[in-house]
C-alpha cells in the first residue's frame, strides 16, 4: 500500500494529545470489550493472520512506535510487527462455582491488565482473548489501546472496521443519528435583541474559564466516599463493574423530560453517585464534587471509516479531538429527595450553558501556548491537576444500531473503559443495539462497587418511574 511505504519514509509527528498520554505523568489506554455469544474457536495462528491481514492495516500507527527525533521531538517510527508477541490467551484455574462461570477470573485478570504498561519497544496495543463463560457471555475479546494512538472516537472506529454486520455482512454498520435542532427564529432576531444572550455567553465564559484554572492549580473537591485524595492512584488496582440499562426506556425519559439522552444518563448518574455518599457518609451528600465530562470536539455524528478519517480534510479526522467540561454534582437537597428529575433538569441546564460557552477553546489556546513554552510534560501535568482535584470522569461512545460479528462470532456485548488517570472513579457510557452499558471502574478497596453500582441502578429506577407519572 502507498500509504505503508509513505509511513516508513518519514517519520510522523506525534501530536501535542499524543505526548501527553504517553508522557512521564501520563500513560493512559483505552480498553474495547467484545462480549462473543458463542465459545471462541480461534488459535493463536488465526488470531496471528487476523492481525496481520485485517487490524494492522487499519492505520500506520498500529505498526510504529514512538520515538524522539534528533530535532527533540517526538514521532512514529514504523518497525516490524511480531503480532505473536501482542496477543495474550490467558489459563485460569478451573472454575469452582456452581454455574462453572468465570467472571471471579476474568476480573481479577481484567484488574491486572488494566494498570500494566505496554513495552515501548513495542507498537502500543495488546488483543487479549479470553475463552472463558462468564454470566454475560461465552467468551470475552479485549482489545487494550495506547491513549497516544487515538482517542476513543478513533480507537472504537477501528475497531468496528474489524466487524461485520452479523445479519448481513456487506452492509455498513449504521449507528444512531445525533441531530442538533437551529431555530431559526432565533438567527431571524436583531443585534439588539441577542446582547443580553451575548454579554451572558461571555461573562459565564470567562467565569468558567478562570475556574478552570483554579480547578487545576489549587481548588480541590472535597474528600467523600468516591474522592479518597490519595496520590498516585492510577498505579493501584481497580474493579469494573457494568449496568445494562434499556435504550428504549432512556429516550422515554428523554422525550417527557424534552432533554438529550445525555442530559438523562448524566443525571441519572450524578442522582446515583449521591445516594452513595449519602449510604457511606451522610454528610457528604452537600459535599463539593466536580464531574469532567470528557466531550468528542468533531463536527460530526456517528461514525466515518477509518480510510476517511486520514484524509487530510476529513471531517471526523483521526487522532485526540477532545475536551471536557467541568459540571458540579448537584447536592442531594430534601427538594431534591422529593423530586429526583431536578438532576436531569439540572444536568440539561448546566451543560446547555456550558456547551454554549467558549472557555472550552480558551482552554485549548492556554494549552497549547503551555505546550510552546513549557513542552508537553507541562501540558500533561495541568491535565493530571485538573483530574486528580476533580471526583469522577464520564465519557460516552455510540455503538451501532444492529449486532456485529466478528468472523463467524456474534458480538453479543459491548463497552470500554480507559486507565492511566488519577481519578478514584471512572464511568464510561456506551449504546449498542438496544442496551445502553455503563461501565464503572472504582478504586479498589477504597470503594464498594456492588453498593454503589446498586445506587446507580436505584437512581434509575426512580428517576424513570417519576418520570412515567407525569401526564
Amino acid at each position: 500500500m502507498e500509504t505503508d511505504n509513505f509511513y516508513e519514509k518519514v517519520q510522523m509527528p506525534v501530536s501535542p494529545p499524543g505526548q501527553y498520554f504517553n508522557s512521564l505523568v501520563i500513560c493512559s489506554y483505552v480498553f474495547g470489550f467484545l462480549e462473543v455469544a458463542v465459545p471462541i474457536s480461534v488459535d493463536s495462528t488465526q488470531v496471528v493472520a487476523l492481525i496481520e491481514d485485517v487490524f494492522l492495516p487499519i492505520n500506520p500507527r498500529f505498526s510504529s512506535i514512538m520515538v524522539k527525533g534528533e530535532d527533540g521531538k517526538m514521532r512514529w517510527k514504523s518497525v516490524k510487527v511480531k503480532p505473536e508477541e501482542h496477543v495474550k490467551i490467558p489459563i485460569f484455574p478451573e472454575s469452582n462455582s456452581f454455574d462453572q462461570l468465570y467472571d471471579h477470573y476474568l476480573g481479577e485478570y481484567v484488574s491486572n491488565i488494566l494498570t500494566e504498561r505496554t513495552s515501548q519497544t513495542k507498537p502500543l496495543w495488546e488483543i487479549h482473548i479470553i475463552k472463558y463463560p462468564t454470566k454475560n457471555a461465552s467468551g470475552t475479546i479485549i482489545f487494550k489501546l495506547h491513549h497516544a494512538l487515538g482517542d476513543g472516537y478513533s480507537l472504537m472506529g477501528a475497531l468496528f472496521s474489524c466487524l461485520q454486520r452479523a445479519d448481513d455482512p456487506s452492509l455498513p454498520l449504521t449507528f444512531p443519528s445525533s441531530k442538533t435542532s437551529s431555530n431559526s427564529q432565533h438567527v431571524k432576531e436583531s443585534l439588539f435583541k441577542k446582547l443580553p444572550s451575548i454579554f451572558s455567553t461571555f461573562f459565564n465564559s470567562m467565569s468558567d474559564f478562570g475556574w478552570s484554572l483554579m480547578k487545576s492549580k489549587m481548588i480541590k473537591d472535597d474528600k467523600t466516599p468516591i474522592r479518597s485524595g490519595y496520590e498516585g492512584t492510577e498505579s493501584l488496582p481497580f474493579t469494573l463493574s457494568d449496568i445494562s440499562l434499556s435504550l428504549d426506556n432512556i429516550k422515554r425519559i428523554k422525550s417527557t423530560l424534552g432533554v438529550t439522552i445525555n442530559d438523562v444518563i448524566c443525571g441519572i448518574i450524578f442522582y446515583g453517585i449521591r445516594l452513595y455518599m449519602q449510604e457511606i457518609n451522610d454528610k457528604a451528600k452537600a459535599s463539593n464534587s466536580i464531574a469532567i465530562v470528557m466531550l468528542n470536539t468533531r463536527n460530526l455524528g456517528g461514525y466515518q471509516s477509518v480510510k476517511d478519517m486520514l484524509k487530510p480534510e476529513a471531517k471526523g479526522p483521526w487522532g485526540n479531538y477532545f475536551s471536557f467540561l467541568q459540571v458540579s454534582i448537584p447536592k442531594l437537597t430534601q427538594a431534591r429527595i422529593s423530586d429526583p428529575l431536578e438532576f436531569v433538569r439540572n444536568v440539561h441546564k448546566v451543560i446547555k450553558r456550558k456547551r454554549r460557552s467558549f472557555s472550552v477553546y480558551l482552554i485549548g489556546l492556554l494549552l497549547q501556548m503551555e505546550m510552546k513554552l513549557r513542552g508537553p510534560e507541562a501540558v500533561a501535568k495541568n491535565i493530571y491537576n485538573t483530574l486528580e482535584n476533580s471526583s469522577v470522569v464520564l465519557s460516552n461512545l455510540v455503538g451501532p444500531v444492529e449486532q456485529m460479528a466478528l468472523g463467524n462470532h456474534p458480538i453479543s456485548g459491548l463497552y470500554f473503559t480507559m486507565t492511566g488517570l488519577p481519578e478514584n472513579v471512572n464511568i464510561t457510557i456506551m449504546s449498542y443495539v438496544k442496551v445502553l452499558r455503563i461501565t464503572l471502574r472504582t478504586l479498589k478497596g477504597f470503594i464498594d462497587e456492588q453498593k454503589f453500582k446498586s445506587c446507580i441502578e436505584k437512581a434509575f429506577e426512580i428517576i424513570f418511574k417519576a418520570s412515567m407519572e407525569i401526564p
